[in-house]
C-alpha cells in the first residue's frame, strides 16, 4: 500500500515538472515570440530556426539522460536538467541578439530532455506493470501545461508591462525550483531497483498467463540492438517524428499564422490553448483504455487526427475550421505521443527501454526543423499555409505504414534465453 503511494506521488511529482516546463517552452515561446521578433527586428527565418533549436536540441539530447540515469541515478539526473533549464531561461531573458537566443533556446531543449521526458519514463515504467494510465496522466500534465502555458504568458506579460525579459527570469526561477523539488522526492538508485525488480517479476507473472485480449505484450526483454533490427521499430519512430513535426510547427508558428490571415492574436492564442487542453484529453481517454485496446488502433486514430488537424489549420480564419484545428490536432498529439511510448514497452519489454526510447527520442532533432521550413516558406511564399498542407501529406504517408504493422516477433532463442 505503501509503495503504491509512493509510486502516485511521483506521478504527481513529474507530472507537475512536465506541466510547467511544457507551460514555459514550447507554447510559452510561442506566444510571446512575435513580441520578441517585433522588439529585435528579426525575421521570421531567425525567429523559426530558434525554436527549432529547442525542438533539435530536446530530441538530440536524448543520448545524455540514459548515461547520466545510468551513471549517477535519476536523482542527480533531474538536477542537472533543472540547473541547465534554468540557464537556458536566463539567456532568453538577456538576448540582444539571435545568438544568444539560440543559444538559450538550445539549453532549454537539452534541460527538457534532461528534466522530464525519459527520466519521466524511466521511473514510471519502473514502477507500474500497466503503465497507459500513469503515462496519460503524466503525459496529459504537459498537454495541461500547454493549455495554461499561454494564460501564463499573457498574464506575466500584463503584470510586468509587456517586458518579456522579466517573463523569461521568473520561468528559470521556477525551472529551479519545480526540478529540484522533485529530485528530492525521488528516491535513491537501490530503491528504483528493487521496485524496477518487483514489476518485472509480476510482468513475468502476467506473461505466463493468458493475455488481455487484443493487447500484445512481449514475452521477452528485447536488446536496443534486437529492436533496431525490426521494421517495427522504425514504424513507430516515423510516427514519433510525425507527431512531433506537427507539434512543433503548430507551436512555434500557429499565432503567426492566424493573426496573418485576421484572427486576432487573442483568439489565436486561445485556438493553441484549446489544442493543448485536447492534448490532455486524449491522453487522458488513452490512458484508460491503452491497456484493454491495441495501442497501435489508437496510433491509427491519433495520426487521421493530426493530417486533419494540419490540413485545417493551414485554411483556418474562422471558428469552425480554427476548431477543427484545435481538437483534432490537439487529440492526434496527445494520442501519438501516449500510444508510442506504450506501443514501445508493449513490442519490446522495459529492461531495455531507456535506451529504446532515448533513441527514438532522437528522431525531434529532426522533426524539430517544422517551425525552420515554415519560416522559410513564410518567407519566400507570404504564408504558412503550404507548410501544414505539406506536414499533412507527410502524415498520411506514416499512417499508411502503421495500418500494416504487427507486433515484432522475438526469436525462439530469444525466448529460451528469457525463460
Amino acid at each position: 500500500m505503501i509503495a503504491a503511494a509512493r509510486a502516485w506521488t511521483l506521478v504527481a511529482a513529474f507530472s507537475t515538472v512536465l506541466f510547467l516546463i511544457t507551460a514555459a517552452t514550447y507554447n510559452g515561446l510561442g506566444v510571446v515570440l512575435p513580441d520578441m521578433v517585433r522588439d529585435l527586428k528579426w525575421s521570421w527565418t531567425e525567429a523559426g530556426f530558434g525554436f527549432t533549436l529547442l525542438g533539435a536540441f530536446t530530441g538530440g539530447s536524448s543520448f545524455l539522460p540514459p548515461i547520466l540515469i545510468r551513471r549517477f541515478g535519476v536523482r542527480a539526473t533531474l538536477l542537472i536538467g533543472a540547473a541547465v533549464m534554468g540557464v537556458g531561461f536566463l539567456c532568453l531573458a538577456e538576448t540582444r541578439g539571435a545568438r544568444l537566443y539560440f543559444l538559450g533556446a538550445a539549453l532549454c531543449g537539452v534541460g527538457y530532455q534532461t528534466l522530464a521526458l525519459i527520466p519521466g519514463t524511466h521511473v514510471l515504467a519502473a514502477l507500474f506493470k500497466h503503465r497507459a494510465l500513469p503515462f496519460g496522466i503524466y503525459f496529459g500534465a504537459a498537454g495541461l501545461g500547454g493549455v495554461a502555458g499561454p494564460f501564463i504568458v499573457i498574464a506575466l506579460m500584463k503584470l510586468f508591462g509587456g517586458d518579456w525579459r522579466m517573463l523569461w527570469l521568473t520561468q528559470a526561477v521556477a525551472a529551479l525550483a519545480v526540478g529540484g523539488a522533485c529530485a528530492l522526492m525521488v528516491g535513491g538508485s537501490a530503491w528504483l531497483a528493487k521496485a524496477s525488480e518487483a514489476t518485472d517479476k509480476a510482468l513475468a507473472e502476467e506473461a505466463a498467463t493468458p493475455r488481455r485480449a487484443g493487447v500484445y505484450r512481449t514475452p521477452v526483454d528485447w536488446t536496443a540492438a534486437a529492436a533496431l533490427r525490426t521494421p517495427q521499430f522504425y514504424v513507430l519512430l516515423a510516427a514519433y517524428f510525425g507527431h512531433l513535426l506537427i507539434g512543433a510547427t503548430v507551436g512555434g508558428v500557429s499565432v503567426a499564422h492566424l493573426t496573418q490571415r485576421g484572427v486576432s492574436a487573442n483568439v489565436a492564442a486561445v485556438m493553441l490553448s484549446l489544442e493543448a487542453a485536447m492534448q490532455t484529453v486524449g491522453r487522458g481517454f488513452g490512458g484508460l483504455i491503452g491497456d484493454r485496446l491495441d495501442p497501435r488502433w489508437l496510433l491509427m486514430g491519433a495520426l487521421v487526427a493530426l493530417a486533419v488537424g494540419s490540413g485545417a489549420l493551414s485554411v483556418a480564419r474562422d471558428y469552425p475550421t480554427m476548431l477543427l484545428y484545435a481538437v483534432a490536432s490537439g487529440l492526434g498529439f496527445g494520442l501519438a505521443l501516449l500510444t508510442v511510448t506504450v506501443l514501445l514497452l508493449n513490442y519490446y519489454g522495459r529492461r531495455h527501454n531507456l535506451e529504446i526510447f532515448s533513441i527514438t527520442c532522437l528522431i525531434g532533432t529532426i522533426s524539430a526543423f517544422g517551425p525552420t521550413v515554415g519560416g522559410v516558406l513564410r518567407d519566400a511564399t507570404g504564408s504558412f499555409a503550404s507548410t501544414f498542407q505539406l506536414f499533412a501529406g507527410v502524415i498520411a504517408v506514416i499512417l499508411a505504414a502503421v495500418v500494416f504493422m504487427r507486433p515484432p516477433r522475438p526469436s525462439a532463442a530469444s525466448e529460451e534465453r528469457a525463460a
